[in-house]
This record gives structure tokens, sequence and C-alpha cells, in this order.
């Protein structure tokens, strides 16, 4: 991805997640929210032709380095931009469960398969306010998870990210209100594993 960036198209229709997560908060988070932060963006980088050249994911990761005048700006709608890349593209109407591989991976680092579940569970609710819950990798190559306020993402902390659901309200509230532990919890059903084994594999092996 780079400059000028464009909304990715998803690959399922808006009602594909349906009951899980509705039509209409698909439709409202990816042409509204996530077009916002594509625009916006584009927009912070217009006049800096000399960063215009970098990928997404090399501005998250050089944030610092970034003038000042546009790196919150870099921060919150790039980050935006790639929070919800991956997340669309990890969301898919045939969930289930993670292949042997992954298995053993999050058996190795969590304990088992449902132990990852609830540390990642407890995360997602732990966030305080609007954010996102990551699977990561670190430099390492060892399976974490971060809590993160806002649109920040593992890029910016040197990791990986892998799998990560948004704990925005407007990605729930219109089925679930106030009820993240149950928006939480359903979201299980539609992530898309063959797709994060994808990210695993391309990270760690």
């Amino acid at each position: 991805m780079a400059y000028p960036f464009e909304l990715p198209t998803l690959s399922y229709a808006y009602d594909a997640l349906d009951p899980v997560i509705d039509k209409e908060t698909m439709e409202i988070h990816h042409t509204k929210h996530h077009r916002a932060y594509v625009d916006k963006l584009n927009l912070a980088l217009e006049k800096h032709p000399e960063l215009q050249g970098k990928t997404l994911e090399g501005l998250l990761r050089t944030l610092d380095t970034l003038p000042e005048s546009i790196r919150g700006q870099v921060r919150n709608h790039g980050g935006g931009h790639m929070n919800h890349t991956i997340f669309w593209s990890t969301l898919g109407a045939n969930g289930g469960s993670p292949g042997e591989q992954t298995q053993q991976l999050l058996e190795r680092n969590f304990g088992s398969f449902n132990e990852f579940k609830e540390a990642f569970e407890q995360v997602a609710l732990g966030v305080f306010g609007s954010g996102w819950a990551w699977l990561a990798t670190d430099k390492e190559k060892k399976l974490h998870i971060h809590g993160l306020p806002n649109q920040d993402n593992p890029l910016m902390h040197g990791d990986i990210p892998l799998l990560g659901i948004d704990v925005w309200e407007h990605a729930y509230y219109l089925r679930y209100q106030n009820r993240r532990q149950e928006y939480v919890k359903a979201w299980w059903s539609v992530v898309n594993w063959e797709e994060v084994e994808r990210r695993i594999h391309h990270d760690m092996v």
C-alpha cells in the first residue's frame, strides 16, 4: 500500500457476516469510517512528496521520524487504514478453527487454543474506550497479545500484526449496543483462519 491510498474492496458482501455483524454496520464501517481514514491520510501526505513513495507499513514503523506537523495524522489515519485493511481480510462467512500448525503455535505460546481465546478476550474487553486487541509477533518470532488505543497498530511497536478485533463502538453498536463482551465472543465465528495462517506463515517461516 502506497500513496495515493485506496479503500480496499471487500471479498464478501456486506451481509455475509450476518448475524454476527449486520449488513448496515459493515457498510457504514467500510464506506464511511474506513474511507475517511484513507481520504484524510492522502490529504495529510499531499504536501509531502518526499513521503509519498513510502509504503504504509514504512510510514507506521518510522512515525518518530516524520514531520511533527503530520505525525499525528499519519498515526491516526494511517493506523486506521492499516487496521481496517487487516480486519476485513481476517473476517469471513465461514469461520471455524485454526489448522493444526497454528494450534500448535498457540499452544506453545499460550498453553492451549482456549487459553489464547480467553487471554485475547480479556485484552479486548480491557481496552478503555476505543481501540483494538491484536495477536502479533515480536522480533524474536514470539506470539503475544497487544491491547492498543485508538488506531494504533503493532507495527508502531516494531511487531507484526496477525489478527485484530476492532472494539471501537462503531464496529458493533448497532447490533450489540454496549455489550462488547457479546460482540467479542461472537466475532470468533467469523474469523478467517486461512488468512490469519497465511500471515503467520509469511512472518514466522
